[in-house]
């Protein structure tokens, strides 16, 4: 069994919806485990314990939000030389265009030495139903590079 792990932040709902997008892919993957966790309710077993991650952010001042910087900093020393090569993805949010976060979350799977499972997916000026099927075949990509 897959164990896939969505750890995102959202105020106003949008990375939220984009999460469960990610979350129904995944789960569209025989054998797939998913857990959703906001940023600040993640942990680092929550990290050590799932074979791919997902990492979902609005853009906050040309940065990703407090809550998801919190996950990454409470778990980046602990996690060192323990999730290289997991699998794993990103997808933002944001008023304008989303290139912006979506840098600042693939520097973070740099940063834990995972490994980019598929492109990642950003919405602008709200939700598509377009980048939520986007979503939704990112979480289903995550899943079966997590299966493989």
């Amino acid at each position: 069994m897959a164990r896939v792990l969505i750890v995102y932040h959202s105020l106003g709902g949008n990375t939220k919806k984009m999460a469960e997008a990610v979350a129904a892919g995944a789960k569209e993957v025989a054998g797939t485990e998913v857990t959703m966790k906001t940023g600040l309710e993640g942990s680092i077993d929550d990290l050590l314990t799932c074979d791919a991650v997902a990492l979902g952010s609005a853009d906050y001042f040309g940065y990703m939000a407090g809550g998801l910087k919190d996950f990454l900093d409470r778990t980046y020393y602990p996690s060192q030389g323990k999730v290289a090569g997991k699998p794993g993805v990103a997808f933002g949010s944001a008023g304008g265009p989303p290139e912006v976060i979506l840098k600042c979350l693939e520097q973070a799977l740099e940063w834990f030495k995972l490994e980019k499972a598929a492109d990642s997916v950003g919405a602008s000026g709200g939700v598509s139903a377009g980048a939520l099927a986007s979503c939704q075949a990112l979480g289903r990509k995550l899943a079966e590079a997590a299966s493989a």
